[in-house]
């Protein structure tokens, strides 16, 4: 029986950790907002200096894509850039060359985990994946839902409460991407928000 007990407790211990379950709540396609666009302000992605660069309304068809940004962290601001920062050391041919790759993503916003679905491939840099993307879905108090794409090594599950700031997950390239970075989108119902960043919180983030 002790060797029984050995044996199993080497198993288990040897055995790779099952993948988080994956739900995920299919967005609806966007509509055009009736005059201004409705913006929500969000906790920076990441402790690092990072750069975004925004879908153009039209650009995208589905609530959470729509009006998203995609966002990278830049590096050696002090360095061979010259103060403009980088998005990659060397040639950038490596996931491990880019400074975002494997970086912690914290939530954009307090809510709960409504959505999440991995993918464990890795793409490499230049090639595009196919979907899905590894993602997260986070649904507001004030009923917004914020969803994260790219990720991978998730902190969190499915109906887990998550405070602005949060570690949710890593940085990954997986998916319909080319480079490690986060999509982020967000939305009410069909309706796309626009993305602000809250600059005091980026001050304030270690």
């Amino acid at each position: 029986m002790v060797m029984l007990a050995i044996v199993l407790l080497s198993l288990a211990a040897s055995d790779p950790q099952p993948p988080p379950r994956a739900v995920f709540e299919q967005p609806p396609v966007a509509v055009e907002p009736e005059g201004p666009v409705e913006a929500v302000l969000l906790h920076p992605l990441f402790r690092e200096p990072f750069v975004c660069g925004d879908h153009a309304a039209g650009e995208e068809a589905i609530a959470g894509d729509a009006l998203g940004t995609d966002c990278q962290i830049i590096g050696d601001t002090r360095g061979a850039g010259r103060g403009f920062g980088r998005l990659y050391r060397t040639d950038g041919k490596r996931n491990e060359d880019w400074y975002s790759w494997g970086a912690e993503v914290l939530a954009p916003a307090d809510g709960v985990i409504v959505g999440l679905l991995p993918n464990p491939r890795v793409n490499e840099p230049g090639t595009r994946g196919k979907p899905p993307a590894g993602l997260l879905q986070i649904r507001t108090p004030g009923g917004a839902v914020i969803l994260m794409a790219h990720l991978t090594d998730f902190a969190v599950a499915p109906g887990d409460s998550v405070t602005a700031g949060q570690v949710v997950a890593r940085v990954g390239n997986n998916g319909p991407s080319y480079a490690p970075h986060v999509h982020v989108g967000a939305s009410r119902g069909a309706t796309p928000l626009q993305i602000r960043w809250d600059q005091k919180a980026m001050g304030a983030t270690p």
